[in-house]
This record gives structure tokens, sequence and C-alpha cells, in this order.
């Protein structure tokens, strides 16, 4: 098991990327503290946790709120007895719009969360992760920062300034055993994309086999991912398969495009 023993935290917890991290943990040993906004996401995948043979901590909470983050990190502590692994997927993306008639009131809602929630959560365990002199932070980037495409500008630059301090921040822990990567997920496989790909089938008279089929081509393994080998990415950030890897970016895309 990569992860045995560990305790990580994984905020964003809900039905893709969030689930399969916490079931990722869990299959490789760890017990993971659950941060969401909401307690019924929370429950479910706790249920799977445990399923699993691992502890479980359900902790709703806002990371665009301090005093959440911070409550988030002291019940782990509590309850888990240590932290070994925060991973940084809790995201907001809307409203979009071009950037000529953008509410930067809109922009801010989103680095709220996407840069200043995640950098906030980021400070409350660092302490903690020195203490101990080792640590993982995986923050979860996007290919908004990659390909650009019109009326995503508030969640491109969020996830790219992220980006940007995370490297600044692995040069800053280094010295203290705390590694800090990115994993930048491409298309990621849900039931929504799957509605939007029978979508456009009934749009363009065509069925959804050669949607799927044309949109996977778009990637070099014409495959799109599933949440769960994404998972498995951080899986490696949060192990020490990756203990000289620090202030990097790896894009997790099928190669959908190369970086």
């Amino acid at each position: 098991m990569l992860l045995r023993d560990r305790v990580g935290i994984v905020s964003g917890v809900g039905p893709g990327m969030g689930r399969e991290i916490a079931l990722a943990f869990a299959r490789e040993g760890a017990d993971v503290a659950l941060a969401a906004r909401t307690s019924p996401a929370l429950d479910d995948v706790a249920a799977a946790v445990r399923a699993r043979g691992r502890r479980a901590l359900c902790v709703p909470t806002d990371i665009a709120t301090p005093a959440d983050c911070d409550r988030l990190v002291e019940t782990t502590l509590r309850e888990l007895g240590r932290i070994d692994v925060l991973v940084n997927n809790a995201f907001r993306t809307h409203p979009w719009a071009p950037i000529e008639q953008a509410s930067f009131d809109d922009w801010r809602a989103i680095f709220d969360v996407n840069l200043f929630g995640s950098l906030r959560l980021t400070q409350a365990v660092l302490p903690h992760m020195k203490a101990q002199r080792r640590g993982a932070i995986v923050m979860i980037g996007t290919m908004s920062m990659r390909i650009i495409e019109p009326n995503v500008g508030g969640y491109a630059a969020s996830k790219a300034a992220l980006l940007a301090a995370t490297r600044t921040l692995a040069r800053e822990v280094g010295p203290h055993g705390i590694r800090v990567n990115t994993v930048v997920p491409g298309y990621i496989w849900s039931e929504k994309m799957a509605a939007y790909f029978r979508s456009l089938a009934e749009q363009q008279g065509r069925s959804y086999e050669a949607v799927h089929a044309e949109v996977s081509a778009r990637t070099a393994l014409h495959h799109i991912p599933e949440p769960a080998e994404i998972a498995d990415a951080v899986v490696f950030f949060a192990s020490d398969l990756s203990r000289v890897v620090t202030g990097q970016a790896l894009d997790v895309n099928g190669g959908h495009h190369f970086h």
C-alpha cells in the first residue's frame, strides 16, 4: 500500500474527483478527512471509505471561509491524529462570461475558492507538516490553463494563479520536507459529459457512439480519462513514489494536449 496509515484531507468531496481521490487513498491504506459544503455528499463517500477498512471523518467546510479551514484542520488532528497529505480539490467555475462583460465581483467569488481558499487551507496545515518534517500537498488544476477558450477567463485565471503560487510554495517549504505539486486534468468522464454527448448526437442527427468516438479521438490514446484514473496521479504525488518531485504540474489527459 502506497499510503499505509497516513492521513489525508480531501476538499471538494462530491460524486466525481473528490470521491475517487478519497477512495484511492483508502485503497492505498490512508484514513481520510472529507470536506465539502454539504453533508449528504460527505456521508456517502465516508461510507465507501469505511467499507474499505479505513477511517473517514466528515467535516462540512466552505474553504472560502477561514474559520472553516481552521476547524477542518483542528478536527482532523483531534480525530485522526496527524495530517500527511492535503488535496485541494474544491473549486468554483461559474459564472462564465466574456472578459469584456465580466463582473469582477463574480471573479472575486471564483478566486475566493480556487486561489485564496486553497491557499488558506494550505496555510492551516503547514505548521503541522513542518512540525513532523514531511508532508505532501496536491493542487488540482485544469486544462483551461493550457487550452484557452472564451468565457472561462475567471476560472482559468484563478487556476493559473494557483499554479504560480504552488511553485513558489514548493520553494518555500521544501526545506521542511514538504512537497507541493499539481495534477492538471483534461477531459474528465462523467454523467454530465455523457448527457452532453447525447444532446450533441440529437442536435447533429448522429449516434451517441459517433460523438463519443469523435471527442475521444482528440486524445492521443482515444480515451477520455475516468475520475479514478486521474485520482491515481494524485496518489502518486501523495506517496513516496514522488519523494523527490516538487513544484511540478502533471497533465493527466490521455494525450489531449502536451505541455
